[in-house]
């Protein structure tokens, strides 16, 4: 075949894919998308993608189905997008905790958060709240700070886990105060708040809905939140940032994401239906009930929330002498 016919027939078979790309993201969606949380059921992670395979049924007139595939600290749903087929039938919605701060904590993980998928949106985040026993004599962040440098080591704090979000923010924490505490890690959120309020241990970061109810009965004192900026679900609470720790922040998030090589037709038709839904008064106040501000942007808006949190955790780890396992 002689060169201009091989450049011809290049071309249109360039242009053939190009329309076939096309018409493919016209017609999508044509049958239910797979909307995977590498999450159980229950827990606002499961409350964020139920209300967002609802949100973007209605909004494209087509099915999305919630698919948990929970494990291995969520690498298994995740890792099971990062293989599917590229067509937008198989989107992955997750949180800061597989695509931040898991890769960190994980020696070898089955997907890399930045070149295994194609960003398509940010959704939301859910800050986190400092908390001290109640009958403790705490009333600020400064009260915690002074009195871990007087008594170094001595103060405990509790925590969901090892390598879990409210450990890595005691470690932030005590990193930028430059303070030593006692970590005391749980199994889970439910016995930290317990042990918290019982005073078995004096301080805790954890979700703001976690804490929320101890916080109204009077057994937990509520201190700070963990986002940059007060938000209406914890009226009256400074954020931490603001009470003596610049910069700190803290939050769990949520994005949606698409196997790597999605169409990029496909692609600004999801963030478009996501970016109505999630600017609008109604799903605000849907999400908000929940414990959840929403967030939205660009396909590289979403890339670059990820390279903050992710560069922020992995130096938190590294200061903490965390060894991946």
């Amino acid at each position: 075949m002689k060169p201009i016919q091989r450049t011809i027939r290049a071309l249109f078979v360039a242009a053939a894919l190009s329309a076939g790309a096309s018409a493919q993201a016209q017609s999508y969606p044509s049958r239910p998308v797979s909307l995977v949380t590498p999450f159980p059921p229950g827990g606002a992670a499961d409350v964020v993608i139920r209300l967002m395979a609802q949100e973007l049924g209605k909004e494209l007139d087509a099915t999305f189905i919630v698919d948990n595939r929970a494990g291995a600290g969520g690498a298994i749903g995740t890792s099971y997008v990062a293989r599917a087929n590229p067509d937008g039938y198989t989107l992955l919605l997750t949180s800061s905790s597989t695509m931040s701060i898991n890769p960190h904590l994980t020696a070898k993980r089955p997907y890399d958060p930045f070149t295994s998928f194609t960003p398509i949106s940010l959704v939301g985040y859910a800050t986190n709240e400092l908390v001290v026993t109640a009958t403790l004599p705490y009333k600020t962040v400064g009260d915690v700070i002074a009195a871990a440098k007087a008594a170094p080591g001595k103060i405990a704090f509790g925590s969901n886990g090892v390598g879990t979000l409210s450990h890595l923010m005691g470690e932030m924490f005590m990193q930028q105060a430059g303070v030593k505490m006692l970590h005391v890690p749980y199994k889970g959120a439910a016995p930290a708040v317990a042990d918290t309020a019982a005073g078995q241990v004096s301080v805790l970061f954890s979700n703001y809905a976690s804490v929320a109810p101890m916080v109204k009965s009077g057994k937990l004192r509520g201190l700070a939140i963990t986002s940059l900026k007060p938000t209406p679900l914890a009226p009256g609470l400074p954020t931490i940032a603001e009470s003596g720790l610049p910069g700190f922040e803290a939050n769990q998030w949520w994005g949606l994401w698409g196997p790597a090589g999605l169409p990029k037709e496909i692609v600004d038709k999801l963030n478009a239906a996501a970016t109505k839904i999630l600017t609008s008064p109604e799903a605000i106040k849907r999400f908000n009930a929940e414990g959840v501000d929403l967030l939205s942007g660009t396909p590289a808006d979403l890339t670059a929330y990820l390279r903050a949190d992710y560069d922020r955790w992995g130096q938190v780890v590294k200061a903490a002498g965390i060894t991946p396992e």
